[in-house]
Order: C-alpha cells, then structure tokens, then sequence
C-alpha cells in the first residue's frame, strides 16, 4: 500500500513501464520509525536517501555547543536526506529525526547510482527532484534577506500549515533562525492584530 504512494509520486514526473515498477520495487527497503528516533545520525556515513510515505521528519544540524539548528522538514510525499553528504558520500552533517511514527522507503546511494544507468528517466526524475529542491531553497534564502522574521513566519505557516501543527515552537524558531522568544512575541502581536 505505501510502495503504492511512493510510485504515484515518481509518476507524477516521469511514466514507468509495469516492468521498471517491479524493478524499482524491489530496490527500496521500506523502514518504520518511531517518534525521536533518528534515521541519520550526524557524523555517520550518509549513505540513504529516504522517501516519507507516512509521518513527518525533522533535519537538523547540532553544533559543538549543543545549539540545534534546523535545516528542513520533510512531510509524506517528500523526500529527505543530508543531500551534500548523500551526493559526496561523506559523513552526515545533519541528523535526521521522527517527529512522529512514520514510514520511509530507503534507496542507497549505489544501487541509485545503477539505478541512473538501468532506467535513464529514472535520472531524470531525480534532476526534476533536484531542480525544485534547489529553488526552494534560492527562495528560502531571499526570504530570509528580504523579510521580516515576522513575515518569514507567517508565510510558513501560510505555505505550510500542516508541518506548523506537527513541530514544536522551538524547532520553528530554529528553522527560521530566530528564538523561541522572539517567536512567542510573533505569535503573541499577530493575536492581537
């Protein structure tokens, strides 16, 4: 039943044949987690891109000092990984959290490698996957030069209100690079407007 989802997702982007289906198929391994568990652990090899198909995921980089800032969320229908230690095959830089019980469907990095070369358009879909990746992030970017941490709020919350009602303040505050403080004041002056 969730394969189901994960392959409507690639063809949303490209058409596969019944045959790559059923090759495809038995590539992923399908992987339960539970609420705080990590799937990716900073400083571990980063060998695993993952696709949610239930649940939702937190990544996050810890500094030295403790300090946790967050990079990206991932609900189901995305996909989720530390891209530049996936890509160069290094240690992860991000760990990558449950925030609550969720399914994945993991692909390692060689077998999509081979995957590249058995079925091209599989290759395609990833470059589609990694073009829009990289705009939304150009935007996330601009917004964080051009907005308000107000205005940088309140469009996350309006763009994406169903990752707003599943994480914490904090790890809200984090991803738009402000304080839990500051945050409470946001929430607290928007009220009252």
């Amino acid at each position: 039943m969730h394969q189901a989802f994960l392959f409507s997702n690639i063809q949303k982007h490209i058409h596969l044949t019944s045959s790559e289906i059923l090759h495809l198929a038995s590539k992923f391994e399908e992987k339960y987690i539970l609420r705080k568990e990590l799937l990716l652990n900073q400083g571990s090899p980063c060998r695993d891109i993952f696709f949610i198909a239930a649940g939702s995921l937190r990544a996050f980089h810890r500094s030295q000092d403790g300090r946790e800032s967050t990079i990206m969320f991932g609900i189901k229908d995305w996909w989720i990984t530390d891209m530049n230690c996936f890509i160069n095959q290094k240690p992860a830089l991000l760990n990558i959290i449950a925030l609550e019980d969720s399914i994945v469907f993991k692909l390692d990095f060689n077998v999509l490698e081979q995957l590249y070369t058995e079925i091209p358009k599989f290759e395609k879909y990833f470059r589609i996957l990694m073009q829009n990746a990289y705009i939304r992030e150009q935007q996330r970017i601009l917004e964080n030069i051009t907005y308000s941490s107000e205005e940088r709020y309140n469009r996350f919350v309006t763009k994406y209100p169903f990752i707003s009602q599943k994480v914490t303040q904090k790890e809200i505050a984090s991803y738009l690079g402000i304080t839990p403080e500051f945050l409470s004041s946001i929430k607290r002056k928007s009220h009252f407007s």
